[in-house]
């Protein structure tokens, strides 16, 4: 899961099953290693330009979605924030291509390599013989030897929130000279490139004190092309200021200011001036596109002439779902609403002077299955859901309006472009109706069967024996609630649906304009960051989707619900309800929409971000949900967690890590082992390939599509945007100079 933007290796924190061992998984053969590998979806879109066109000196300001509780990305609360500060102030020995692949920074390193590997593997470092913390010491093996110790797992003083890797190393001492660092692992470990990036001070990582609360609010010592200056949670503002004892290619900017601003206000900030990069939603990219349309044709950048009341009034019918004449009527008869059109369009001419740069996220969006009991708990459940979906889609729907490539994920380990990828779905197999209603019939529920409404599941929090969620009360006693329980497929005696469905005009007059359902996308606060599609964009759905309870079924679908030993095929699905998760329901409507046509009823929960995650998806009380994960150029590693078998713990319980669905095999487990040992990077990749096919064939969770990544950035900002898979470099951020592109002037020469 993504946590608005942290790579894998900050979120990777923490702390399965039931599948057929003789299960013949077909397409396991690995690529050979002179395959070509695939290329990304998307290329990062950051608006390149060379130093010389890049202005000395300015402040960047850069949205983010709260001052991070606590600057050391190795405990547990770490977010987007914390890691966004450790790019720019800490050491890292590697940095990620536009491939998503490591590749050594020469900031830090002259030469990382495996030097031995018997009797064990040793790796030596040669730094950068510049390379100096911001108090002037060298950077050095005790450095490397302090995080070490603190992240081994072996001192239970430090709070760490992980420590894979780390726990593999034997000892590290000095080389022949100051600048050489040797590491001597007890294990081989393959992913070693993963290791001391980011690399702390051994200040912070010398004792516990300072590593689990100096390190929370200051860095006494950083070496990086900037440095802390400021944070202040009251002001909800982060400074980092120009490091100037920084030894490799000068800082552009002079400062970079990190200012928390909510998702759903960034539109208002982008305009009022208060920030000049923002990650956005696709709703207010699309207000920033609809600002640079004149005539009907899109500017990416450059004057335009000011909004006038005739556009402005077409710009807000358009982002409200309205048209013109609707709109009309409004103005006239609210004085609240002209006023909010007036400010509409006043911040829309601000809004030209910025462009939006997209690209894919390195993160994907999943379907998860909890297999840890009711009807999930059978692998042919879970397989016939799976071969219910069509991802192609789903992913057309999410990224289709964006212009991205709507290219449906094939791998839980990696994304397209990325060395690991493969795309291992034929495991599993694509979508079939008839294939999954046979597996349905398999594991003995049967169409129209007798249900006893006794035996019917109820939403209890299995440790309170309470309603999962406050809006679960609220839907029974309110089924016209915007929020709360919804199931798709009760019988409408009425009809009623069938006749929306024949008639699209009266559904429209009777639902909604077009009929549109409204829905989010990725999974709140906890994910990755929040994701939308524009209200003109959003995918209908079907009559009986979110619909209050007795609603038809939309035409097609199966004739009967499916039961079993008295009970129906009813599977409970939890998505967050607040805002930034538009998206997300839209997908849930698809999906719902789909499986009942194999006769699997869905019952949505509409849950608050802040209880989502730890209240639902970790504790297990779902069926179904929709979250990500972002990619990882470390999947032996980082991925395990979330696929390795969940074992009973001392005290009953079941010890999951992060592997939230609770399906694993030991055979995953084994290959992941494999991978991570091996020291050939062809065996490695080829291991973690074939674990990924198995995970596929246990359907435990559904990769559905890559995130999309949408960025606002002024126009003459440059080396900044939507970076994709690659690390940003944060010294060659800056302004382009005067009359180096054609453009709006800013307010301030910045």
């Amino acid at each position: 899961m993504t946590h608005d933007g942290v790579g894998l290796r900050a979120v990777m924190r923490s702390v399965a099953f039931l599948t057929a061992g003789a299960l013949a998984v077909p397409a396991l053969a690995a690529c050979s290693a002179d395959e070509e590998v695939a290329k990304p979806l998307a290329a990062q879109d950051i608006a390149p330009a060379t130093r010389d066109r890049i202005a000395d000196g300015g402040t960047l300001r850069w949205a983010v979605d709260a001052v991070p509780e606590t600057l050391n990305t190795f405990q547990a609360d770490a977010d987007a924030g914390t890691s966004r500060i450790a790019g720019a102030v800490l050491p890292a020995l590697y940095r990620l291509d536009s491939n998503g692949t490591p590749q050594l920074n020469p900031d830090y390193l002259e030469s990382a390599k495996i030097v031995e590997t018997e009797p064990k593997q040793v790796v030596l470092y040669k730094l950068n013989q510049q390379a100096v913390w911001s108090d002037g010491r060298e950077i050095g093996a005790a450095d490397f030897a302090a995080q070490w110790r603190a992240l081994s797992g072996k001192d239970s003083a430090y709070w760490t929130a992980r420590n894979a890797g780390y726990d593999r190393i034997e000892k590290i001492e000095r080389g022949k000279s100051n600048l050489e660092v040797r590491v001597t692992f007890s294990r081989p470990y393959a992913d070693w490139k993963s290791l001391f990036s980011p690399l702390y001070p051994k200040d912070v990582m010398g004792t516990a004190d300072a590593f689990n609360d100096g390190a929370r609010t200051k860095l006494q010592a950083t070496a990086g092309p900037f440095a802390l200056q400021k944070i202040d949670h009251k002001s909800g503002e982060v400074l980092l200021a120009r490091n100037p004892r920084w030894w490799g290619r000068p800082a552009k900017l002079s400062e970079i200011a990190l200012i928390a601003v909510p998702r759903d206000k960034r539109a208002e900030a982008l305009a009022a001036d208060k920030v000049d990069l923002a990650e956005i939603d696709p709703e207010e990219a699309g207000r920033i596109t609809l600002a640079a349309r004149e005539k009907g044709t899109v500017r990416l950048q450059g004057p335009g002439s000011a909004l006038t009341p005739a556009k402005a009034l077409r710009s807000w019918a358009v982002a409200h779902g309205s048209d013109e004449e609707a709109a009309s009527d409004e103005i006239k008869a609210r004085k609240k609403q002209r006023t909010a059109i007036a400010t509409y369009a006043r911040q829309q001419t601000s809004l030209r002077d910025f462009v939006v740069r997209k690209s894919l996220e390195p993160a994907y969006t999943q379907l998860a299955l909890n297999g840890s009991e009711g009807p999930l708990a059978d692998e042919r459940v879970r397989r016939a859901v799976a071969r219910a979906i069509n991802r192609d889609e789903l992913a057309q729907a999410v990224l289709g309006p964006l212009g991205l490539p709507a290219v449906p994920v094939g791998s839980h380990l990696a994304l397209s472009g990325q060395p690991d990828y493969a795309d291992n779905s034929g495991a599993l197999g694509g979508q079939d109706t008839k294939e999954a209603q046979a597996l349905l019939a398999d594991a003995g529920w049967v169409p129209g069967g007798p249900v006893n409404e006794q035996q019917q599941p109820q939403k209890k929090d299995k440790d309170k024996g309470k309603a999962a969620g406050p809006e679960g009360k609220k839907a029974d006693s309110d089924a016209d609630s915007d929020d709360g329980t919804f199931i798709v497929g009760e019988d409408d005696k009425n009809g009623e649906a069938d006749r929306d469905k024949k008639d699209p005009k009266d559904h429209a007059e009777k639902h909604g304009k077009n009929g549109k359902q409204h829905g989010d996308e990725e999974a709140g606060k906890h994910l990755d960051g929040r994701q939308y599609v524009p209200k003109d964009n959003r995918q209908g759905g079907a009559p009986g989707a979110y619909a209050p309870k007795g609603t038809a079924a939309p035409a097609g679908a199966a004739a009967g619900a499916l039961a079993k030993d008295g009970k129906a095929l009813t599977l409970r699905f939890v998505l967050p309800s607040g805002p930034g998760s538009d998206a997300l329901r839209t997908v849930a409507d698809q999906i719902s929409r789909m499986l009942e046509h194999i006769g699997i009823r869905t019952e949505t929960s509409r849950v608050p971000d802040d209880s989502y995650f730890k209240d639902h998806i970790a504790s297990g009380q779902y069926d179904l949900a929709l979250y990500s994960w972002p990619a990882s150029a470390f999947p032996a590693t980082d991925a395990r967690p979330i696929y390795a078998k969940p074992v009973p713990a001392a005290d009953g319980s079941l010890a999951v890590e992060q592997n939230y669905t609770r399906v694993g095999t030991d055979q995953v487990d084994q290959l992941f082992d494999q991978a991570i040992a091996t020291l050939d990077e062809d065996e490695s990749r080829s291991l973690v390939r074939k674990a990924d096919a198995r995970i596929w064939a246990a359907a435990g969770s559904i990769p559905l599509y890559q995130r999309p990544q949408l960025a606002a950035t002024r126009l003459n900002l440059a080396n900044a945007g939507a970076f994709g898979f690659q690390t940003p470099l944060y010294e060659d951020m800056g302004f382009l100079k005067k009359g180096a592109q054609g453009g709006t002037a800013t307010k301030k020469d910045r």
